[in-house]
């Protein structure tokens, strides 16, 4: 993976200065990588009385899920603008937060863009603090635009061992050095209306309901059972994915070859057999309709979801009338309480948002103070379970909380931390790599007319080939299981 990871960097960094932001920056764009400084420079600019901190804190994130988490708990928060566009902090440091959403790769594109001119920027103007996400996290990590969280930084192992170790995996660059944290840890349940459970299987207990759908077998031919009662086991194509590409053999890329897993050629099979079948409904991820399956209206058996899934998506999709609209998050409204969680067939992680420090950043005393308290910390991380149901980073805070009468009302009184904690340890990373984002988008993308029946499988996988070599010039061999 070094080579491969090397010549990518090499290929986008030559992609972004000449200015191309389509078809390969798009995908997996990366500043270009600098020179790092001898060793002995290093030391003794780390032996040197540390720098004045900046009056100004430039955090860059794609929507307001870490300002809402900093702005909520971060103990150093004196007041919040209005407008939300800035945060004083205890100190008089003013937080600046540039929102850029991801729509069409804009986020990385801009970050991109901010970082090449990281070097030039007035000291008020530089980014301190950028968030990236698991499926591009290495493309910034594997740069010199992320510092070290223990020898730039000053965090310790003390500090950081209550972290799962694949939040750090999937954070540490190919020499070793952790280049971020988070305060989530995402494994994946799958999550089920309770009422249609007893309609298919006669209970809704999660017990039960996990030993009826423990293996994908046993999944499929509940999917048959659904589809006899007038329901359906999935909603779309992509629900199934995270849970098959989470659970592949290697890496998509070694060297200049690609390999399509066979594990991914099961979720191929799957997926057009129920869209065959009748046992989905022929949905794209985060579409209308996908959001519609999962409201009143819905009649789908259940989704795969992350932690951040549950309380942020199915629980707001869940209600007939939205809080936006003056209703509340409690039983009556919509299917509120109706949802319970089980394991699934196989263990599954999705998603996650890490915390990097800025190379050139002028408040490393900040970052350091805000990493230690929002991802470190025992005491927040468990109040950030207990008041939004987000699954921490903190493995004796979940132990903690999965050992007490904790419940959630929209599970129907399921403590569900309980479930995430035997999961999250199960997280392997070992696979990942830097074309995650870019090869599992086109994965999906690329299959989908086969699944809708307008092509045939061999044309698919021309689609998927053609697609991968116009964003990965450097790939110049697929291989496809036999």
């Amino acid at each position: 993976m070094k080579k491969a990871r090397k010549i990518t960097a090499t290929l986008l960094a030559l992609a972004m200065m000449t200015g191309v932001t389509a078809t390969v920056s798009g995908c997996q764009s990366g500043p270009a990588a600098s020179t790092a400084a001898p060793a002995e420079s290093q030391e003794a600019a780390n032996s040197e009385a540390p720098a004045a901190e900046g009056k100004t804190l430039n955090i860059w994130c794609w929507n307001d899920e870490f300002q809402s988490r900093f702005n909520d708990y971060y103990p150093e928060v004196k007041e919040v603008a209005k407008d939300k566009s800035t945060t004083t902090l205890n100190d008089g440091t003013v937080v600046k937060w540039t929102i850029n959403p991801n729509d069409n790769n804009n986020y990385q594109n801009k970050l991109d863009q901010a970082l090449l001119s990281q070097e030039s920027a007035a000291a008020d103007d530089k980014i301190d603090i950028f968030l990236v996400e698991a499926d591009y996290a290495l493309k910034y990590v594997d740069s010199e635009y992320t510092l070290d969280v223990k020898k730039d930084i000053g965090l310790t192992d003390s500090d950081l061992s209550n972290q799962y170790q694949y939040t750090q995996d999937i954070v540490t660059d190919k020499s070793g050095a952790l280049k971020g944290t988070t305060w989530q840890a995402t494994p994946g349940l799958f999550a089920y209306r309770r009422s249609i459970a007893k309609a298919v299987l006669g209970t809704d207990d999660p017990a039960k309901v996990q030993e009826a759908l423990s293996d994908w077998d046993k999944f499929n031919s509940v999917a048959a059972q659904a589809s006899a009662k007038g329901y359906k086991m999935l909603s779309g194509y992509d629900d199934s994915y995270r849970t098959f590409s989470n659970n592949v053999s290697a890496p998509w890329v070694t060297d200049t070859t690609a390999t399509v897993d066979p594990n991914l050629m099961n979720w191929v099979k799957q997926t057009k057999e129920y869209a065959e079948k009748g046992y989905n409904n022929k949905t794209s991820l985060w579409d209308d309709k996908w959001q519609a399956d999962q409201g009143p209206s819905g009649k789908v058996l259940g989704f795969f979801y992350s932690t951040w899934g549950i309380n942020f998506t199915l629980l707001g999709n869940s209600l007939k009338t939205p809080v936006a609209e003056g209703g509340k998050e409690e039983a009556g409204n919509g299917v509120y309480g109706d949802y319970a969680v089980c394991q699934g067939p196989q263990s599954y992680y999705w998603g996650g948002t890490w915390i990097c420090g800025a190379k050139g950043s002028d408040n490393l005393g900040t970052i350091k103070n805000v990493m230690k308290s929002l991802t470190c910390d025992g005491t927040i991380m468990k109040k950030i379970t207990t008041d939004t149901q987000d699954y921490t980073n903190n493995k004796a805070a979940m132990e903690e909380i999965a050992n007490s009468d904790f419940k959630s009302a929209f599970l129907g009184g399921q403590n569900h931390i309980k479930l995430f904690a035997e999961v999250a340890p199960k997280i392997d990373m070992s696979n990942a790599g830097p074309y995650d984002q870019g090869m599992n988008e086109s994965m999906q993308k690329c299959f989908k007319d086969y699944f809708n029946g307008t092509i045939d499988l061999e044309k698919a996988k021309a689609n998927f080939e053609k697609t991968v070599k116009e964003k990965y010039p450097e790939i110049t061999e697929i291989k496809w299981p036999s």
